[in-house]
């Protein structure tokens, strides 16, 4: 594998795929080379190199995947073996994308990387009777929604549906679009239907709910006291049981075991506390996919990251919590809307929340379009920004979600 095209050319993201029980079951990786005057075939092969190579050498694919597989299209000449692929079969998906001409050649080239353990994924597929043979040896098919009909996908799923064969729909962009799926018979999910709110007018909000924005509202608070949030957390066995795991995981090198919460409240120190204690109120929503807080995480982290580098704005404090507090919408299943005129939030923060406004606001919108791939807007708006800066805050700030995922992971706690 070679790494002889420009790293800082390079835009890499992630979007998640979900299984039924909506547990993250791999990444797509999202490549861009910013160079538009590079743009031929040659050049498609040298950026999925670079990308590769940027993925299981200098970054390390488990940082960007958290040791889940990764879906990485393929031009022809990585299908036919003109270039080397990572030895590690079990963390890919090979895409082959929907404009190669299926031919004798490219049959035996995809048989021999299933041979050596690779998995085989059809993108962006129509049904012709011409892909027959290729359907025979894929692992997982992947169906655009957007550009098929209920019915056409009815009649999709009917023809494909075989054992060992999954069906993955993508662009799934609603709720709405999320059930149908399901209710058809699809096996995977991808798209970004899990940010949006599940708003049913006139239901009660429920109780968890309710203690989780009671508390946000207590954080925001410009008077909060450390005596107010020892009493608030320690009512909430579970809450206090992961404020001390978190106090005490290898992200805090304290010296010594930390056993209370108000220890704890004291370590983390004014300029965290409510940045912290958020993630954690909000890491605690147990009937809502861990990709939603994992989102937020990664969001609050890059915008954070990119708020120091533009010097733009108010304190780091605010993109930090304009990134984490993003999906509350769909955390709580309310508009965001109501949300924000229920917490007593600064001005900046529900500009950034609302409509992308100001300083908070622009950031906040650049941190989403690179996180869903939509390279175009990043290099509209990107302020400046370079992409190997973007690139690199996004890569930390996805490694940082994941080490907080595992550091607030839970466990049984005596007596709850």
């Amino acid at each position: 594998m070679t790494n002889s095209a420009n790293a800082d050319d390079i835009m890499v993201g992630r979007q998640p795929i979900y299984d039924r029980k909506l547990n993250t079951w791999a990444y797509e990786l999202l490549f861009r080379e910013t160079d538009q005057n590079l743009a031929n075939v040659t050049d498609g092969d040298r950026a999925t190199s670079q990308v590769l190579y940027n993925a299981f050498v200098e970054i390390g694919i488990e940082a960007i995947t958290g040791r889940k597989k990764a879906f990485v299209n393929l031009t022809t000449s990585f299908i036919h073996g003109h270039y080397p692929l990572p030895s590690t079969p079990d963390l890919l998906v090979l895409e082959v994308l929907e404009d190669v001409e299926p031919s004798e050649r490219l049959h035996e080239s995809i048989a021999g990387l299933k041979a050596r353990g690779y998995q085989i994924a059809l993108d962006d597929f129509i049904y012709s009777p011409n892909l027959a043979a290729l359907v025979e040896l894929a692992d997982i098919v992947k169906i655009d929604i957007t550009r098929l009909t209920r019915d056409e996908l009815e009649a999709h799923v009917g023809m494909l549906s075989r054992p060992g064969l999954l069906l993955l729909a993508e662009k799934v962009e609603t709720q709405e679009e999320y059930r149908l799926c399901s209710t058809l018979g699809f096996d995977l999910f991808q798209g970004y239907f899990f940010c949006k709110p599940n708003i049913v007018k006139g239901k009660k909000i429920a109780n968890n709910r309710l203690s989780l924005l009671q508390l946000l509202a207590v954080l925001q608070s410009d008077d909060v006291s450390v005596d107010h949030l020892e009493s608030l957390i320690t009512q909430d066995v579970t809450l206090s049981y992961r404020l001390l795991r978190l106090i005490n995981s290898p992200h805090f090198p304290v010296a010594r075991d930390v056993d209370s919460v108000r220890n704890a409240l004291m370590l983390l120190g004014p300029r965290n506390l409510r940045s912290w204690v958020s993630l954690l109120a909000l890491s605690g929503v147990k009937d809502k996919p861990d990709e939603l807080v994992r989102t937020a995480s990664v969001r609050a982290r890059m915008a954070e990251t990119l708020g120091r580098e533009t010097g733009d704005g108010p304190g780091a404090e605010a993109f930090f919590t304009a990134g984490l507090f993003s999906t509350l919408d769909a955390l709580t299943d309310r508009p965001m809307a109501e949300l924000v005129a229920e917490l007593p939030l600064s001005k900046p923060l529900v500009d950034a929340l609302l409509d992308r406004s100001g300083a908070v606001g622009r950031v906040l919108q650049l941190v989403i379009d690179y996180e869903r791939g939509d390279w175009d807007r990043v290099q509209l708006n990107d302020g400046g920004v370079a992409a190997r800066t973007l690139r690199d805050s996004y890569l930390e700030a996805v490694a940082w979600a994941e080490e907080m995922a595992t550091a607030l992971v839970e466990e049984p706690v005596d007596g709850a």
